[in-house]
Parts: structure tokens; C-alpha cells; sequence
């Protein structure tokens, strides 16, 4: 039976995304650029009294946000803000927009 090549070509991309995704580290909270947009790995425990996350709300997580990547459900995944870094899907930053 052949297979069509379209679909080879998707089922090698598909797998070297995943593979790509696991070998990139997690954002480190002592990261620089995570220090300055308050990434935190639990939306529940962002600090309110910085101004910054003053428009934080409980429903708000790196899952549902736009600059989010990779796939639905995974823990961590790839962020636009961050290259190159994993965030956690539960987390949060002050840069997060709803994904929509």
C-alpha cells in the first residue's frame, strides 16, 4: 500500500516538532527576560501588588494565551515571548493575551 507523500512528509514533521520541543530547557524564573515579565510557573501564586499583574485573573494561564505553541495539553510547551525555552502550560507572564 502506498502512502501518499504529503502524508509522510506531515508524519516526519509532526515527530521532529515533538522531538525539537523535548529537547528544549524550561524557562528558568532566574532567567533575565522571565524576571522582567514576571513569569511564574503557577498563574495562582502571581504576585497582585506589582503593578504589572495588576490586571491578572485566576482564569489567565500560558495554556490560553496567544504567544503560546506546541501541542494542547502538554505541561510545558514553546512560547513566542520566550525562544527557544519551554514555559508551563499552567504558568503565566505579563505579556499574555488571549489566545482567540
Amino acid at each position: 500500500m502506498a502512502v501518499p507523500a504529503g502524508a509522510a512528509l506531515l508524519d516526519v514533521a509532526v515527530s521532529n516538532t515533538a522531538f525539537a520541543q523535548a529537547a528544549l530547557p524550561k524557562l528558568e524564573l532566574t532567567d533575565p527576560s522571565a524576571k522582567a515579565l514576571l513569569y511564574i510557573e503557577d498563574t495562582t501564586k502571581v504576585d497582585k501588588t506589582n503593578p504589572m499583574a495588576a490586571r491578572h485573573t485566576p482564569d489567565q494561564s500560558c495554556a490560553n494565551c496567544s504567544q503560546i505553541q506546541g501541542k494542547d495539553g502538554d505541561a510545558y510547551r514553546p512560547c513566542a515571548i520566550f525562544p527557544g525555552k519551554l514555559v508551563a502550560s499552567n504558568g503565566w507572564c505579563s505579556v499574555w493575551v488571549k489566545k482567540g
